[in-house]
């Protein structure tokens, strides 16, 4: 099975600060990851269910829970490291309802690293990165449809939206970015 890099370089590796994705190491991530998710989740709640069940316990629980989920393909998940510090999270992921084909994008952000772009450059990075994937022809982003900072993301990137998925309560946005098919020189919006 080919996996993404554990670490992808947005910006130039010897550059001073700069853009990083790179895997998370559970017990060194940690202290740093609870401060930077419990300074955000009253900015996460609205659009991450899982924020409203946050506890310490359950943070620990799914950083020691990234090795066996990258070595599945299930998730393939990244601290956003911004002028060397944690500032969010981003990944690759495949759900129960994801097709074969597929993967879907997440990403959050502290509330201070938002509205530079780079939640744009992590998930460009990330699409390009899945799309280098044997058998993923397409990658996902799913939001719900208030988060307009979140839909501004895959607009940006060329994503075309597709039809809304039911959620809970309302419903979800959906925007497709397909492999480009060979010959077309362009992206295909599936």
């Amino acid at each position: 099975m080919s996996l993404p890099p554990q670490v992808v370089h947005l910006d130039a590796p010897d550059a001073p600060g700069g853009l990083t994705l790179r895997r998370f190491e559970a017990e060194a991530d940690l202290p740093e990851f609870l401060r930077v998710l419990e300074e955000s989740l009253e900015h996460l709640r609205p659009w991450m269910p899982w924020a409203a069940e946050h506890t310490p316990a359950a943070a620990r629980r799914f950083l020691a829970d990234r090795p066996a989920r990258w070595a599945s393909g299930e998730a393939y998940t990244y601290a956003i490291v911004l002028d060397g510090a944690i500032v969010g999270s981003c990944g690759l992921y495949r759900h129960e309802d994801t097709p074969a084909d597929g993967i879907e994008i997440g990403y959050w952000l502290h509330p201070a690293a938002t509205g530079r772009g780079v939640a744009t450059r992590a998930a460009r990075a990330l699409a390009e990165e899945a799309l280098r994937l044997p058998g993923v022809d397409h990658v996902e982003i799913v939001h719900d449809p208030a988060n307009r900072a979140s839909g501004a993301v895959p607009d940006r990137l060329g994503f075309t939206e597709r039809p809304r998925r039911p959620a809970g309560a309302g419903e979800l946005r959906v925007w497709r970015l397909c492999r480009p098919s060979s010959g077309s020189g362009g992206r295909s919006a599936g």
